[in-house]
């Protein structure tokens, strides 16, 4: 991906982006889409479609945007459907440090919906999908469930800890991963091998155009009423109790862990806060919290009757909130009873599951206790 930045231009007001896109690919593209955290990462909203200037030339220019660092992606209208590099590998999010008016040239060199770029399956023997179907009672929908399992669970008797991971898609194979996947098997497959220390990892997948309003507690117009305590609950009432059925697992909350990214940061911590009987440990990698202003008062609020375990992580390459809104929180509940916290940033750090996958494995070891505070 080459970018190019025309500086000193005085035809842009001071926070404004035109946006040229140069498509490379051997198949063009009949629409493009930019999309970020500015539209919730929506990626086919009108508004934000980009003006055909020529055979291979796209434009926008985007009005008024904030002094921060600016996180985006092109897409063809649906995930699945963004850009990807010349031989079909993902790319990651564009960024941008807005402190003034710019003139950006990117070149696209494929989209991933091209039949020239096959994807491969990538997960390991270890992970098995449960089902497809998997019904939710508190939403009345159904879901994909797939669980990760140690490389000796069927050489032992022992049972292991659970750890319980939001947007399934992401985390085992890159075929079913729209952004790129976090190589969770990978990393445990090495890991459990090293340190001697197994669990369970349990991946829920999310509910696609239902991700915003099941991994949030607090209503929000645009999207409509918040789902996030019944997903909670059933994780907590439901999956839980069929994966110990299921399973050889350690059933304390010392031993049950929730994790997620973004959204799924956002709903890790409230998984804890709203089940602390269930959850012992929350693994919070860029916990979109500006979208949940509430999430100031729960946490001083409900962390007072918890004792729990935080891993806290943010790029600072994500925007210029994410840090200090981190920071926030964890101060929130560390002014309760007792909790034990881990607070991880990363100065290049962006809002990816590349960066995700590279943190993935200092939470692990963190929760596992292979790493002490």
């Amino acid at each position: 991906m080459i970018l190019i930045l025309f500086l000193n231009l005085n035809v842009y007001c001071q926070n404004n982006i035109k946006i040229v896109v140069n498509d490379l690919a051997k198949q063009k593209a009949t629409k493009i889409f930019i999309t970020g955290a500015f539209n919730t990462w929506n990626p086919g909203e009108a508004k934000y479609a980009l003006q055909k200037s020529n055979s291979n030339k796209w434009e926008i220019l985007l009005k008024d945007l904030p002094f921060d660092t600016f996180n985006y992606k092109f897409t063809q209208g649906e995930w699945g459907e963004e850009e990807v590099t010349a031989t079909g590998e993902n790319v990651g999010n564009h960024t941008l440090e807005i402190d003034k008016g710019y003139s950006i040239q990117v070149n696209i060199y494929g989209w991933k919906n091209q039949p020239f770029l096959p994807k491969k399956h990538t997960a390991s023997n270890n992970v098995y999908q449960i089902t497809d179907s998997f019904y939710i009672p508190q939403l009345a929908r159904y879901r994909k469930i797939t669980v990760y399992l140690p490389s000796n669970y069927k050489k032992t008797r022992q049972r292991y800890p659970v750890l319980y991971m939001h947007d399934g898609q992401n985390l085992f194979d890159e075929y079913i991963a729209p952004f790129g996947e976090w190589g969770v098997d990978e990393a445990l497959d090495t890991l459990q091998k090293q340190t001697g220390k197994y669990a369970i990892v349990v991946a829920i997948d999310h509910g696609n155009e239902k991700r915003i309003t099941e991994y949030n507690f607090e209503d929000i117009t645009k999207y409509g009423a918040a789902e996030g305590e019944k997903y909670v609950d059933f994780l907590a009432t439901t999956l839980k109790p069929f994966i110990d059925k299921k399973y050889r697992t350690k059933k304390g909350k010392s031993h049950t862990a929730v994790a997620g990214s973004s959204l799924g940061g956002l709903i890790s911590t409230y998984a804890v806060l709203k089940h602390p009987e269930t959850f012992g440990t929350a693994g919070i990698f860029s916990p979109a919290y500006w979208i949940a202003p509430s999430i100031d008062s729960l946490t001083k609020t409900l962390s007072k009757h918890t004792a729990a375990r935080y891993w806290f992580y943010a790029g600072e390459k994500e925007n210029s909130d994410m840090v200090p809104d981190m920071e926030r929180i964890k101060n929130n509940i560390a002014k309760n009873i007792k909790n034990d916290f881990s607070f991880n940033t990363d100065a290049n750090g962006a809002h990816n599951e590349q960066t995700w996958q590279k943190w993935f494995p200092s939470f692990y070891k963190w929760w596992i206790g292979v790493v002490k505070k």
